[in-house]
């Protein structure tokens, strides 16, 4: 794992007033989660203000697909992008490991249909990003400003936006496995990614989980055919079956994690505090898609 006082990134005051690209291209390999492919990711760097994109290099033309909420095409267990004919799936862990070193721009070129998993965290694209080192692009972003609160639900899940002066992001989750429970964790984007309360030491790390009596049913409907205990944490009513957690609260911890790779959809993360419970990512994509009705300056770079 790699330590926060050994990566060079942005400063807080940096990633929310200045765009950053990475300084140069930087390459991993691993399995896709539900395809079970191995596939190769390089980040590479990209112009001021173009944003972050996915490269199916494997595909005849090499489709590009914008990390945008319009190119959403499917939410089930990882979010899913399409462009015409060319997809890319799970991308939430990725993309939050990006917003959460301050990579406003990046081309992410991949050979395949899934970005690989690696240890079911972001920590192993930190790692990347750090390797390739962080560049500052000149002038800053249009923050992205909420004026009213917004919310969606599904029966007892639900996410809702309330304006604040500075970000934040609140999750809870509730499952009956006692080993989970019920869990909270908040975290602002303001602190330094590198400092002790930062997104490398406190949210990049956390894996992500499923329960063991589940797996089975999800193997047959085609889904986490790369999954394992190598690269996600297994709960069963007596227990985890692959501890040590690498803390208390990791699972409740890898859900802020996927909502801020769903919410970078929006081009950042929105000026605003949001609290989610028991919700997924449907629900998280959904109040991204309410939030950019909402927000009272578009998000787009300047």
């Amino acid at each position: 794992m790699a330590s926060p006082d050994s990566l060079t990134l942005p400063t807080a005051k940096a990633i929310t007033s200045t765009q950053h690209t990475l300084a140069s291209s930087v390459s991993r390999q691993g399995v896709g989660l539900h395809s079970g492919e191995v596939v190769t990711v390089t980040l590479a760097p990209a112009r001021r203000g173009e944003g972050r994109s996915f490269v199916r290099t494997d595909l005849p033309g090499q489709p590009v697909i914008p990390a945008a909420l319009e190119a959403v095409d499917q939410t089930v267990l990882s979010t899913e992008l399409r462009q015409n004919n060319a997809t890319v799936r799970t991308v939430e862990h990725l993309l939050a490991a990006l917003v959460g070193t301050g990579i406003d721009n990046a081309r992410i070129e991949i050979t395949g249909p899934e970005i690989p998993l690696l240890d079911g965290s972001a920590l192993g694209w930190v790692e990347a990003i750090q390797a390739a080192g962080v560049v500052a692009q000149g002038s800053g972003r249009s923050p992205l400003v909420l004026a009213q609160p917004v919310s969606v639900q599904d029966g007892d899940a639900w996410v809702v936006a309330f304006p604040a002066e500075t970000p934040r992001l609140t999750y809870g989750i509730d499952f009956e496995v006692a080993a989970i429970g019920q869990q909270w964790f908040s975290w602002s984007p303001l602190v330094d990614p590198y400092d002790a309360q930062g997104f490398v030491a406190m949210v990049a790390p956390a894996r992500t989980f499923g329960l063991a009596h589940q797996i089975e049913y999800l193997q047959r409907q085609g889904l986490i055919k790369g999954g394992s205990l190598e690269n996600a944490l297994v709960c069963s009513h007596e227990g985890w079956l692959n501890p040590p957690l690498r803390f208390d609260n990791e699972p409740v911890r890898h859900k802020l994690l996927d909502l801020i790779g769903d919410l970078s959809l929006l081009g950042g993360l929105p000026q605003a505090h949001v609290v989610a419970y028991k919700a997924s990512h449907r629900l998280h994509v959904a109040l991204g898609r309410s939030l950019q009705s909402a927000l009272a300056c578009p998000p787009e770079a300047v």
